[in-house]
């Protein structure tokens, strides 16, 4: 019975080392398991909690392309027992380390930086011995790996971190990317995370700035001095930070690609184009004629109209001098600062008679918008400013009446831009005429401060370089490239474009557009679109989803404005359930209990086609329209990838382009149709599960997600399982050979330490007592099932 006893506690042993999760941001933390100097300790209750993180701020500064960063996070034990371990930080792909130093509350730690192969074999090592696969996320990343000094029982640690890198460089674009992944070690949200990266350059000035991954706040304190800012409280970080910017010595169009790496060069690439002005050029600015039509009905009295008359005034002052303006005031009638356009050195007339009007009568928007395309010069750049409260109540007041009469009497020049204001506003009419113009809509919801939203739009279009822009792209077939159409480019800004392509290589990407009054025609060489997938673009997945997000925004915005139809619907079926974005029609994300076959894709599709149809015949204007058109709007424009829902957050995963649904406790790739892929199974920490990881490294992540996992490579679906236990013994697992991390003793000595009484107990009930506690005086033991046993006897032990 004493060796039947053995072979359970070493098997148990084995099969579970730790019995706490690890959490993680950049650094994670490896906890050493409790400990029990006596034999039995009396009962109490566990898990252990894990380790939560109350914040995590990180500083960069680059100088020439070489970045130090600084790390600092505070790690908080919420167990009445003081916790050590091991910290353990994965290194950014492709980054070498010229400097390294650690410190934990306030004295410098020896640390060692890890090879990747080195790092490998740790992770590893960690995966076996937790049998937790969360680290594979850091696979082939090196790492920098210290002991932690003990957390005291409901006490802080304090972990500092800085080292040195030099940055690449992909297609004239600076690349800093930070790993900020925590989804897969915390259920803890950060109290607090911010990233600042200061950019300094002594080459030449810092062009253009882009975070597809997170949303950045850009300060730019000169040409060669830029700082971009993140910060967000009580949140799940889900994905690596990844920062792109050029220089002025580069050129002004950048590409950035990715392909999927587990689908065939017969698939779709994509790509994201950043697009900026050069400095030379924005010497040669375009004049523009500014029109500026305001409601001043009776509904815009109050706050909202001196709001209004802010706004102008902030327009007024700044335009360019070259420009020209006019102002039109609409209501039951109309009123016009001049019958024609007036040059900019008269702005401060405009400014008061602004300040003279008043708010009264009706709104007749079919009279404003023709005596506005009367006074429009169809041979300059012309921009609409169209503000208004309210539906149509004067005058031709149906909307379709209205959007084919200014058709009509409007010119191609007139870039409109509609600014709704509170919830009686008709957002068909709105978006319509924004859309059919080359402008957008913004809607100042109750609660916005209208003059700041409109003197911050104005200061991004108030100065056009560059109009009417084509780009073409040679023998590289594009497609579903947004925005569509694309918009002019301004000073001080950027166009970044997304995009699909089918076949790779090597091209010409050809920019044309109107400048200055003339035709103007760049070309940038030697641009590759490649046709297979690589590591070098491992980190750019994040390009896929954003722009499935952007896509999908255009598609419920033309099934708003032009009527729902299958076609378009199943577009958005698919996008959806490939990318993890929930939308109107797709709350089959946090409904659905199987794998999406066919007949449930065409079922969601009929469905959310009726709920389309339903909607379509909802009024156009009201709190729900307008809440509907402003998220459509941010979908359409994302700058980074949609976050899902609250309610979905715990059944979908992200990893590199691909989206995880939880079904029945396993991690399913979306893309799995159990109506058309073939699935081979592997064990979970198998010898094949560990050679199908060295063999597709680029799914990692994926594999990290769970011990269940079912992820779709190459056309084949490969079905992570764990082992049967009555299937035989688990094999002896390497632990890892760490100052924290201590040995296993030998069956011989773990034997002589077991009481018969209590090994013949084990083995009637299928829970076995255990006890233990930390180096403090409080003990943790219960009763559990035998997979979860700590290595509270190896530490006992280690310490005689």
């Amino acid at each position: 019975m004493k060796r039947i006893a053995l072979a359970i506690l070493v098997t148990l042993i084995i099969s579970f080392t730790f019995s706490t999760t690890p959490v993680a941001a950049d650094g994670i933390i490896i906890p050493n398991p409790p400990i029990c100097d006596l034999w039995p300790c009396p009962p109490q209750p566990l898990p252990v909690a894990q380790l939560e993180i109350r914040y995590h701020h990180v500083t960069v500064e680059i100088n020439d392309q070489v970045a130090t960063t600084h790390v600092e996070q505070v790690f908080y034990n919420p167990n009445d027992w003081q916790i050590e371990g091991t910290y353990i930080f994965p290194i950014p792909y492709e980054a070498v380390i010229t400097d390294f130093s650690l410190w934990i509350d306030g004295k410098q730690t020896p640390g060692k930086v890890l090879k990747a192969d080195e790092a490998r074999q740790i992770y590893e090592q960690i995966v076996r011995s937790l049998r937790d696969p969360a680290l594979l996320e850091y696979i082939d990343r090196g790492a920098v790996q210290a002991n932690v000094f003990p957390i005291p029982p409901y006490g802080e640690r304090k972990v500092e971190l800085s080292y040195s890198q030099i940055l690449s460089t992909e297609n004239g674009l600076v690349k800093y990317i930070y790993p900020l992944s925590t989804e897969k070690f915390s259920v803890v949200t950060l109290e607090k995370v911010s990233i600042s990266v200061e950019i300094h350059s002594s080459v030449a000035a810092v062009r253009s700035i882009y975070s597809p991954s997170h949303t950045v706040e850009i300060n730019r304190e000169s040409d060669r001095d830029v700082i971009a800012g993140y910060e967000e409280n009580d949140v799940l970080l889900k994905k690596d930070f990844t920062l792109f910017y050029s220089l002025g010595t580069e050129q002004a169009l950048h590409l950035v690609p990715y392909r999927d790496p587990g689908q065939g060069t017969d698939q779709l690439g994509y790509f994201m184009l950043m697009l900026e002005p050069e400095f030379e050029v924005i010497q040669d600015v375009l004049p523009k004629d500014m029109i500026l039509v305001i409601d001043k009905s009776g509904s815009m009295d109050g706050e909202k109209f001196i709001q209004a008359q802010k706004a102008l005034d902030y327009i007024l002052s700044h335009l360019n001098p070259d420009d020209t303006f006019n102002i039109v005031a609409f209501s039951t009638g109309l009123e016009m600062f001049d019958d024609e356009m007036v040059p900019a050195n008269h702005a401060s007339d405009g400014i008061e008679w602004v300040n003279r009007l008043s708010a009264q009568g009706s709104t007749d928007i079919n009279r404003a918008l023709l005596e506005t395309a009367a006074i429009a010069n169809p041979s300059r750049p012309v921009y609409l400013i169209f503000l208004t409260d309210g539906l149509p109540t004067e005058g031709i007041v149906e909307s379709q009446q209205i959007l084919d009469n200014f058709a009509m009497g409007g010119t191609e020049n007139i870039r409109l831009f509609s600014f709704g204001v509170g919830y009686d506003v008709d957002t068909y009419l709105l978006d319509s005429l924004s859309q059919r113009h080359r402008g957008m809509t913004t809607y100042v919801q109750p609660g916005d401060v209208l003059n700041e939203i409109l003197a911050h739009f104005y200061a991004k279009i108030s100065t056009p370089v560059l109009m009417d822009i084509v780009l073409d792209f040679g023998d590289i077939v594009v497609s579903d490239v947004y925005p569509d159409p694309l918009p002019d480019l301004f000073a001080g800004s950027q166009l970044v474009i997304l995009g699909c392509y089918q076949n790779g290589g090597i091209t010409t990407i050809d920019l044309s557009g109107q400048q200055a009054g003339e035709d103007v025609d760049f070309q940038f060489r030697e641009y590759s679109f490649p046709q297979e997938y690589s590591r070098t673009i491992t980190e750019n997945a994040v390009i896929a989803r954003l722009w499935a997000t952007r896509k999908i925004g255009n598609l419920l915005n033309n099934i708003r404005l032009s009527g729902p139809d299958l076609g378009t619907i199943d577009q958005i079926i698919e996008l959806s359930i490939g990318y993890g974005i929930v939308t109107p029609y797709t709350s089959y994300l946090i409904t659905e209990a199987e794998p999406l076959g066919t007949l449930d894709r065409e079922r969601i599709s009929k469905d959310a086609l009726q709920e389309a149809q339903r909607a379509a015949s909802a009024p156009s204007f009201g709190e729900k329209a307008v809440q509907a058109a402003t998220d459509q709007h941010a979908l359409a424009a994302a700058d980074s990838p949609v976050e899902n829902l609250s309610e979905a957050a715990e059944i979908v995963r992200y990893t590199g382009s691909r989206t995880f649904l939880l079904v029945n406790g396993v991690w399913v790739d979306t893309i799995y149709n159990p109506e058309k892929f073939q699935t081979v199974k592997l064990e979970f920490l198998s010898d094949e599960y560990f050679n199908f990881l060295e063999s597709k490294p680029a799914f990692a992540s994926a594999l990290a997600l769970g011990e269940r996992v079912l992820v779709v490579v190459d056309g084949t679906a490969y079905e992570i399982v764990t082992a049967d236990s009555s299937a035989g013994e688990i094999p002896w697992l390497p632990i890892p050979d760490s100052e924290s991390l201590y040995s296993l003793p030998s069956p011989e000595n773990i034997e002589s330490q077991i009481d018969p009484p209590a090994a013949e107990a084990s083995q009637i009930d299928p829970t076995i007592a255990i006890q233990g506690h930390s180096s403090g005086s409080k003990c943790v033991s219960g009763s559990f099932p035998l997979a979860l046993i700590p290595l509270i006897f190896v530490r006992k032990r280690a310490r005689k």
